[in-house]
């Protein structure tokens, strides 16, 4: 995957929509209850929405009650990166797309005791989900071009 790290933000603002680009480059955040992957159940891959990296699966997704997609862990914790976030007169744990930088939402750890006790509240406007039969026919892909190209 090739990384995005350096792309000027007028790359950004033609790719994102404007509130993809406000909540992913602003660092923004939507309305808690409104995101269209808030009430998704679906078995599948949560990815960056501006870069594609797999980010979050949905086996790691659970209902915090908060109004936003919530998670336990990321699919590798190569792909976030965590900074500390003292905006708003608090002291947080922003989330971050190891591959663009895209601001992703914050980590808290008030999640489930029983699996890693963390909750990845995420921004749906940062995500694309491909459901599962989906995601596995596009790796597959993926895969194939690989190895052509080998």
């Amino acid at each position: 995957m090739a990384n995005h790290r350096n792309q000027p933000e007028s790359y950004w603002k033609e790719k994102l929509s404007p509130e993809q680009y406000r909540v992913c480059r602003l660092k923004g955040t939507e309305r808690a209850f409104s995101g269209a992957l808030y009430n998704n159940h679906q078995k599948g891959m949560y990815e960056c929405v501006a870069c594609g990296q797999p980010l979050f699966s949905s086996d790691t997704k659970f209902d915090s009650g908060t109004g936003w997609p919530s998670f336990d862990s990321p699919v590798n914790q190569e792909h976030i990166e965590l900074h500390e976030d003292r905006s708003l007169f608090m002291v947080r744990t922003e989330v971050l797309c190891k591959n663009c930088g895209a601001h992703l939402g914050h980590l808290f750890e008030d999640g489930p005791r029983e699996t890693t006790g963390q909750r990845y509240c995420i921004n749906s406007v940062a995500l694309n989900f491909h459901p599962q039969d989906s995601y596995i026919e596009q790796e597959n892909a993926h895969s194939g071009e690989r190895h052509q190209e080998a």
